[in-house]
């Protein structure tokens, strides 16, 4: 008889009256024990007060029990809402499998592919989450040229296949600009960045392509871009766009901290959203909806999208699928009060 906990895996086993293999394997939540069987010894462990030895499941099973992230610092005051809602999801994501992650910081200056490295070659980590794609990633070719399990939420335009989840940013803006034009919007203003990501890549094609179809010609789009990280640049952008002679009547940021920079520029000048001008984004940070007068932007759903990373990482780690997992999320499209028919 147990004397009401289970200290080690045999008592536990035990207890069940099952193998110490299938309760281990019933713990890891692999797919081979039927999900009763799991539900039952995780039930069991829970009501026994079992807590799995890391050290002993490691040494069983090679794995760290860790998955790693790169945390890139890029000043004291800087604030990325992305990371802040990704890293979250993630780490929901993960829990689930009794998995830990493990955050490898990347200093100014400091490569990141030389910490992926670290991290990979120590093995500290039984797969990574690679967030914020290039057009021409090397932490992605490193790790398919390790074939180190990984998930990247963003995708590569051409090249190596591997596992990823994106938000399908193209049709995305083709929505928006299918809604400016809708409202009276024939001259727009695009706020881009000068990083060439993949992300930046496909959303800029969608406005292309849906302004090449509408086959109006009195569509114009002016664009202006600015580093990723640099404030103040983003803000001599959006000057730039709101100072023109016979400036946009409607401007796109890229990402909503852009969007909410120009409505920040805007205000500045005197001109009113939506009145004069209107403003839509992209990611539905929280921020979004507390910026006056609140941003009409699409809902990425970033927290929900690393949880599913989370479950696709688990299972290319666990069942090294020979064929790539990839998800296309749809982003859904948040009217708040930034937008508004055109100024005549």
């Amino acid at each position: 008889m147990l004397d009401n906990r289970a200290r080690t895996l045999r008592e536990l086993a035990e207890h069940l009256d099952l193998s110490m293999a299938t309760v281990s394997r019933a713990l890891a939540g692999h797919e081979q024990i039927s999900l009763k069987t799991r539900q039952r010894v995780s039930d069991a462990a829970r009501e026994l007060g079992y807590v799995p030895n890391r050290a002993a499941r490691q040494l069983a099973s090679g794995r760290s029990g860790f998955v790693g992230f790169l945390m890139p610092v890029r000043g004291p005051n800087f604030v990325d809402s992305y990371l802040g809602e990704f890293i979250t999801g993630l780490g929901e994501g993960l829990v689930e499998h009794g998995l830990d992650l493990f955050l490898a910081t990347v200093q100014q200056g400091q490569s990141e592919l030389d910490v992926l490295r670290h991290v990979v070659e120590s093995g500290r980590a039984d797969g990574m989450v690679v967030p914020r794609i290039a057009e021409g990633d090397q932490r992605l070719a490193y790790l398919s040229m390790h074939k180190f399990p990984f998930v990247s939420h963003g995708r590569l335009l051409s090249g190596t296949e591997h596992n990823w989840l994106d938000s399908d940013g193209e049709v995305a803006f083709a929505e928006a600009f299918e809604l400016l034009y809708a409202n009276g919007h024939r001259h727009i203003g695009m706020l881009t960045i000068t990083e060439p990501m993949s992300f930046r890549h496909f959303r800029e094609q969608g406005l292309h392509i849906a302004i090449e179809k509408k086959g109006d010609p009195d569509i114009r789009l002016s664009v202006a871009s600015c580093p990723r990280f640099d404030r103040e640049a983003g803000m001599a952008a959006a000057q730039s766009l709101l100072s023109m002679p016979d400036r946009p009547t409607a401007i796109i940021g890229l990402f909503d901290e852009i969007a909410i920079t120009v409505m920040e520029e805007a205000n500045r000048m005197g001109l009113n959203v939506p009145r004069d001008l209107s403003v839509i984004g992209f990611d539905n940070i929280t921020a979004s909806a507390y910026a006056p007068p609140g941003l009409t932007t699409f809902d990425a759903r970033i927290r929900t999208s690393a949880r599913e990373i989370a479950h696709m990482l688990v299972t290319a780690i666990q069942d090294r699928p020979k064929e790539p997992i990839t998800r296309l999320v749809r982003p859904e499209l948040v009217l708040r009060a930034s937008h508004g028919p055109a100024p005549t």
